[in-house]
């Protein structure tokens, strides 16, 4: 059981670090919660809000990951290499592909409700 717990410290080391040095990280952490606020206060339901809670831990678990190759990858290779370079970009391109997930779901979801609320 103590080996459990611990893993959760380790995890949640992994996250602030990633909190701590990565900007587009906290800029997604940000954006989670100014979705949240709009949601509560346009009163999305159920499945929106499944919705909503997917696609952000799809962009940030991504994100996550995204940090944790570009560490891998410094660490095996400190010096410039060519395909050094192209898995940070597939790794970031991750990232790009589930932020435009979530953007679109957001539309979808939002979008109506905006209108519908200044009408």
């Amino acid at each position: 059981m103590h080996k459990f717990i611990k893993g959760f410290g380790y995890a949640f080391s992994g996250i602030a670090y990633t909190v701590r040095t990565q900007l587009n990280f906290r800029f997604h952490l940000f954006a989670a919660a100014a979705v949240t606020l709009a949601g509560w206060f346009l009163k999305i339901n159920a499945g929106e809000w499944l919705s909503v809670i997917f696609v952000s831990g799809l962009v940030l678990c991504t994100e996550l990951f995204n940090t944790a190759i570009e560490v891998l990858v410094d660490l095996i290779s400190p010096d410039y290499n060519e395909k050094a370079g192209r898995i940070k970009d597939i790794a970031a391109g991750a990232v790009l592909v589930a932020a435009v997930i979530a953007i679109l779901t957001g539309a979808v979801i939002f979008i109506p409700k905006v209108i519908s609320y200044a009408a």
